[in-house]
C-alpha cells in the first residue's frame, strides 16, 4: 500500500482549508479498505471522501483514508423502476447526470449538490423538496472494528432532517462503501412545487417539463445563489434551518410578521437560517479571508487563506447574534473537525 506522509488536504476539502495529514492512503477497493483498517502500525484512522461537508480546524494526526471506490451498476430492474448500486467514491452530481442520460427519474431535484455518494446517507442530503430518503433503498458499510460489511436498510438509517443513524448511534463506527437507490424508468413523478423551480421553468416557457428540465432548473437556481467551491472555498449550507415548536414560532412570527417559514406539520415550523443570518447583518460581510457569501447568507466562504479556526470563529459569532436577536439557536450542518 502506498502510504504517503505529510500530505496537504487543501484539495481534499471544498472549503480549501490548508491542513496536513500525517499519513495518507488512497483507497480504491474494498480489499484495500479492509487491509488499511487492519494496520496496527497506524492505530488512528480518519476517513475523508468528497470533503464537501467538513471544516478542518487542525492537522490530522492519523492515517487519512481517502475513499475512492468507483462504479455505478444496475442492481435490479422492473418494468417501471430500477435499483442502482453506486460505490461511495462516485461524485454525486456526476451520478445525477448519469441517471438523466439513462432517463432514470428521482435525482433531478438533487442536482449540483457537492460531495460524493458515500456521504449522502450520513446527511440525508436534500434540496428543493426532495431528500435522499425518498429514493433510498439501502447502503453497505464496513465495520471499522471488524472490517465486516453490513447492510443498512432505509428503516435502519433513521433518516431525519439532515440526520441519520450515522451521525448519532453509530457515528464513527462504519464507513459507507456503496448505496442502492430506486429510480423510475417511466411515469416520472416530478416535484416542481418548490416555487423557484416553477419560476425557472416558466422563464423558459416550459409547460410540460422532463426530468432533465427540472435538473436544469435546479442547476440554474443553485448557480445563481451558491458559490462554486472551485472558485471560492465553501461547504454549501453551513447551518441547518432551525425547526421550532408552534409556541416558539408564534412568538417569533408576532415580532417578525414578514419572515419566511415552512410548516413542517401542525406542531413544528422551519425558519430559513439564511434569512435569520441576513437580518443580523452578516450577508456579504468579510472578516479577513473568512466571510459570508454575498448572495446566500447561509454559506460561509474562504476567500483564499482563511484557517478553519477563523471560519469556526465566524460561525460562532453568527450563531450568537441569531440567538441574541431572535432567541433561536442555529446548528451547524457541516461536520467540524476539532
Amino acid at each position: 500500500m502506498n502510504i504517503q506522509e505529510n500530505i496537504s488536504l487543501k484539495s481534499y476539502n471544498t472549503f480549501g482549508i490548508e491542513a496536513k495529514a500525517k499519513f495518507f492512503l488512497e483507497v480504491n477497493s474494498l480489499l484495500q479498505l479492509q487491509k488499511a483498517l487492519q494496520l496496527s502500525a497506524y492505530p488512528e484512522k480518519f476517513v475523508i471522501s468528497g470533503g464537501s461537508n467538513m471544516l478542518l480546524t487542525k492537522d490530522i494526526d492519523a492515517l487519512v483514508l481517502h475513499i475512492n471506490l468507483k462504479g455505478i451498476s444496475v442492481f435490479e430492474e422492473e418494468e417501471e423502476a430500477v435499483v442502482i448500486k453506486v460505490m461511495a467514491g462516485e461524485n454525486w452530481h456526476q451520478l445525477v447526470l448519469w441517471s438523466l442520460e439513462q432517463d432514470y427519474g428521482g435525482l433531478e431535484n438533487l442536482s449540483l449538490i457537492p460531495g460524493n455518494t458515500g456521504t449522502a446517507p450520513i446527511q440525508n442530503i436534500g434540496a428543493y423538496g426532495t431528500e435522499l430518503k425518498d429514493i433510498f433503498v439501502s447502503c453497505e458499510a464496513m465495520d471499522i472494528r471488524t472490517q465486516e460489511l453490513k447492510e443498512f436498510k432505509k428503516e435502519d438509517c433513521k433518516f431525519g432532517y439532515r440526520e441519520s443513524i450515522f451521525k448519532k448511534e453509530v457515528k464513527g463506527q462504519f464507513i459507507i462503501t456503496s448505496v442502492k437507490l430506486k429510480l423510475t424508468k417511466s411515469n416520472h413523478k416530478l416535484n416542481t412545487l418548490y416555487g423557484a423551480i416553477e419560476d425557472e421553468l416558466s422563464k423558459h416557457n416550459i409547460i410540460h417539463p422532463t426530468i432533465k428540465d427540472v435538473s436544469n432548473a435546479v442547476v440554474a437556481i443553485r448557480k445563481s445563489k451558491l458559490p462554486d467551491p472551485q472558485e471560492i472555498g465553501n461547504s454549501g449550507s453551513f447551518f441547518k434551518n432551525p425547526v421550532v415548536s408552534k409556541k416558539t414560532f408564534e412568538a417569533f412570527s408576532k415580532k417578525n410578521p414578514d419572515a419566511p417559514f415552512y410548516a413542517v406539520d401542525n406542531k413544528t415550523f422551519k425558519i430559513p437560517a439564511g434569512w435569520l443570518i441576513e437580518q443580523c447583518g452578516f450577508k456579504g460581510k468579510r472578516f479577513g479571508d473568512a466571510g459570508v457569501h454575498e448572495k446566500q447568507a447561509l454559506v460561509l466562504v474562504n476567500h483564499g487563506n482563511a484557517t478553519g479556526e477563523e471560519i469556526l470563529d465566524l460561525a460562532y459569532e453568527i450563531k450568537k447574534a441569531v440567538l441574541d436577536k431572535f432567541n433561536i439557536s442555529i446548528v451547524p450542518e457541516v461536520n467540524i473537525i476539532k
